[in-house]
């Protein structure tokens, strides 16, 4: 397999957007800078394509890939029983460091591995990824790394990485760092934080209007 290695800096050229865009919709691997470190996806609708991703990171089914989606209404076309509080969370922390799992529409028919008929769902604060979703749609992604080892924050860690097992990598320059988002369950009674980045429980629990507790809580 050939390697390449296109730019999106300090934005698009209109021939790397079309020629990342076909990479996805034809079912490639591809890696691109996010608001926090490089990520490594995929077509979120390609099943083989999603396996691939899980497979050259080392990864199980057990672990699906959140999906990263242009807008706040992409929640609606993905999920079901989406609660008042996830409206105003995405409202006041999207584009940004929020993931929500939420109920995934039955009829999605999406393939991200053991999800239990959930989906991890956020809108990146990277107007260069942001762009590229609005050609392709949702992309399942994940950090840009091995399993084990520390994600990517430049292209030539993750090309160290991954090599040739990706086709295409999407250089934007360094990215911010590896402060991970906050992740929050909406989909087993209440509202559990999975994982806290930036954001503190008070904080979320004061935009969300109601108490969210951490991932060790039992009801």
């Amino acid at each position: 397999m050939t390697t390449r290695i296109i730019s999106c800096t300090p934005t698009w050229d209109s021939s790397d957007l079309k020629e990342a865009a076909t990479a996805v919709k034809s079912g490639q691997l591809i890696v691109i800078p996010t608001d926090t470190v490089y990520g490594i996806g995929c077509d979120a609708s390609n099943p083989d394509a999603v396996a691939r991703v899980l497979a050259v990171k080392g990864r199980g089914r057990q672990m699906p890939p959140p999906v990263v989606v242009p807008g706040r209404e992409s929640i609606e076309t993905l999920c079901i029983d989406i609660p008042e509080a996830a409206y105003r969370l995405t409202d006041e922390y999207w584009p940004g460091g929020l993931t929500l799992i939420l109920r995934a529409r039955p009829d999605l028919g999406w393939d991200l591995g053991e999800t239990g008929g959930t989906i991890g769902v956020r809108m990146p604060n990277e107007p260069r990824i942001r762009t590229l979703l609005d050609t392709v749609g949702p992309l399942a992604l994940t950090s840009a790394n091995t399993t084990g080892n520390p994600p990517a924050t430049s292209v030539g860690e993750a090309v160290d990485y991954f090599g040739t097992q990706v086709p295409l990598y999407v250089d934007g320059g360094p990215t911010p760092g590896s402060t991970p988002s906050t992740i929050l369950d909406f989909t087993k009674g209440g509202v559990r934080a999975i994982r806290l980045g930036t954001l503190s429980l008070e904080q979320l629990s004061l935009t969300a209007g109601t108490t969210i507790e951490p991932a060790n809580t039992s009801k």
